[in-house]
């Protein structure tokens, strides 16, 4: 017998609810991919972000190696200052100092300094010997070292007083100047130049500390100062109040580890900012390609999208007022991305939509000159019937008259169907529809129907596809309207006691590209006089008829033209030809000698995916 405690109940329930987590976010996951891969896989979608991220991709690349060469730029330059400071303090140290060490140096104070550890003269020392550095025989020497170089350099004593400065040492002697101006000169009246010092300032990164010039002051002031006279080494980053960038490296002068001052190197104010200058206008020249570059692909953005456009917008608002002329639209249809699709969607809608205009000009023509006979005849019919005394003259009026007005009646029933044809169309939905049972039920109730003529209706369906079981899409009250008036026209043509032969079997039929579409083909056949060579085309025009046995006027000529509008609405074909002897399974071209056994209807559907 198996236990399950709740605990385990609980771990199940856990990992089931992680599973549908899992699950859910994995269907998330793909809907999203599908969504952007659906979105990328336009060509035009494509076109529209890289020409938009190409630009700001390159300014981004700009700024960014600025931003790295500024940082690289001054942690070379404290380097620089740092190995340039230790060799000039180590040779001022060698060479500078007033008389030997024995007089200053403390031999058991020196032992006992840790390593790492500066030894400092106490404050109990000779007066004589607190200036361990010569100022004299430092000048020349920091002259030669410090020159080339263009960095300043000023040296402290132990007690942070400023010994010498590079900017008070001459070419011939060394005169000492120990109240200096700050450096950089005096202040520029020039507006130019206040407007980049004002720049500098305002563009000045806030992290940077203000660097002030002390001048003969104390030079504890600086940190790094401070920092060499312990014994230690320190590089401060600064900005003047230009907005200029000042590095500043200070190391300790020592011998034998006992620290006798500080040696202060700065560069001058704009060294460093000359070369960012420098890159900057590098930057603003990759702009400046950049922004031509973008200029470009914007140039040709507008070429490729925004022209062809604005042609087709033209295109169509001269459609809206052109009333006298086919106004043709810009074909772009050789390109393979959403404006050639668009054009070619335009033509089509432009081309039906004059093909349109004309089917309503000429229906409205075939309409009048339909109903101007009988009109006319049901006029003259009335005009003469109160002054015809002959009764029998009068009953042949009142024939004609109640034929005129029956006629008039059927005109005017088919020309509304036919009117409302194409907007019934295009407004219902297309469904699923058994064209099997639609033509049985059609077959059926023109079999019910007794009309006196004898004729029989038969209806044979051969074996299809039991995945597809007979479905089409479209209309099964239109479709069942086609089937009578196809049948009705067969019986109609047959003789007293023939045959209307139905046939609905699987077939398939070439689309565009020659490409195989399955569908259901539906053939009427009638034993009759067939079509004339002439008339396989014009019988599915609106108001023809040809039927001289049945006298004028009993058909109004629309049931074949009303059948082909349905059928191709529901991306169908139909056509008529002869069954003759030498071609039983039907032909529009018939030899002088052949014999014709009958007509054929032959209507193709497609069948529905």
């Amino acid at each position: 017998m198996t236990v399950t405690t709740d605990n385990e109940h609980g771990v199940a329930e856990t990992q089931a609810r992680q599973k549908r987590i899992g699950r859910a976010a994995s269907v998330r996951f793909a809907r999203l991919t599908r969504v952007v891969q659906s979105r990328l896989s336009s060509s035009l979608t494509r076109r529209i972000v890289v020409l938009n991220l190409g630009g700001l991709v390159a300014l981004l690349g700009g700024f960014l190696y600025l931003n790295q060469f500024r940082e690289g730029l001054i942690d070379a330059r404290v380097q620089s200052l740092q190995t340039q400071g230790e060799i000039i303090a180590a040779a001022i140290a060698a060479s500078a100092t007033v008389d030997t060490d024995a007089i200053t140096i403390d031999p058991e104070k020196l032992l006992r300094l840790a390593p790492g550890e500066s030894y400092s003269l106490a404050e109990g020392s000779q007066p004589s010997m607190e200036f361990s550095l010569n100022p004299e025989r430092i000048g020349p020497l920091l002259r030669r070292l410090v020159s080339p170089t263009r960095t300043r350099a000023r040296i402290y004593d132990r007690d942070g007083y400023l010994l010498l400065d590079s900017r008070s040492v001459t070419g011939r002697s060394n005169i000492l100047r120990f109240e200096l101006g700050p450096a950089g000169g005096a202040e520029s009246s020039s507006y130019l130049e206040q407007a980049i010092n004002a720049l500098r300032r305002w563009t000045r990164r806030p992290e940077l500390p203000l660097y002030e010039d002390i001048g003969a002051g104390n030079g504890k002031a600086y940190p790094e100062v401070a920092a060499a006279l312990t014994g230690g080494a320190l590089s401060v980053v600064r900005a003047n109040a230009k907005g200029e960038t000042i590095i500043s490296v200070a190391v300790p002068v020592q011998r034998f580890r006992s620290v006798r001052g500080a040696l202060l190197l700065s560069t001058l104010g704009g060294d460093i900012d000359a070369i960012l200058a420098q890159e900057r206008w590098g930057i603003i020249r990759i702009f400046l390609v950049s922004a031509g570059v973008m200029l470009l692909l914007s140039l040709f953005f507008a070429g490729t999208i925004a022209e062809p456009m604005r042609r087709l917008a033209e295109a169509a608002e001269r459609v809206r007022r052109g009333v006298k002329s086919r106004q043709e639209i810009p074909d772009f249809s050789q390109r393979q991305d959403e404006i050639g699709h668009l054009s070619g969607a335009l033509r089509d809608m432009t081309r039906a939509l004059y093909n349109r205009i004309e089917a309503i000009e000429h229906f409205a023509a075939d309409v009048a000159h339909e109903l101007k006979n009988p009109l006319t005849s049901l006029r003259s019919a009335v005009e003469t019937l109160p002054i015809v005394k002959d009764e029998n003259a009068r009953s042949r009026l009142l024939t004609i008259i109640k034929h005129d007005v029956g006629r008039l009646d059927r005109l005017i029933s088919d020309i509304s169907d036919a009117s409302r044809l194409d907007a019934e169309l295009a407004r219902a939905d297309m469904d699923i529809v058994d064209v099997a049972g639609v033509l049985k039920t059609v077959v059926g109730m023109a079999q019910d129907v007794d009309r006196g003529d004898g004729v029989t209706i038969t209806l044979d369906i051969q074996p299809a596809d039991p995945r597809r079981r007979w479905r089409i899409l479209g209309h099964d009250s239109r479709l069942a309207q086609v089937f009578d008036n196809l049948i009705a026209n067969a019986r109609s043509f047959s003789a007293e006691g023939g045959d209307v032969r139905v046939l609905l079997r699987p077939e398939q039929a070439l689309g565009p590209g020659e490409q195989p579409i399955d569908g259901y083909e539906i053939i009427v056949d009638d034993d009759g006089p067939g079509i004339p060579a002439h008339a396989f085309e014009r019988i599915f025009e609106r108001f023809y008829t040809d039927r001289p046995e049945q006298g004028f006027g009993q058909n109004s000529g629309l049931g074949l033209s009303i059948s082909r509008q349905i059928v191709e609405a529901h991306n169908g074909r139909i056509r008529a030809m002869n069954r003759t002897r030498a071609e039983p399974e039907g032909t529009d071209e018939i030899e002088p000698d052949d014999v014709v056994l009958g007509a054929r209807f032959v209507l193709w559907l497609p069948a529905a995916r």
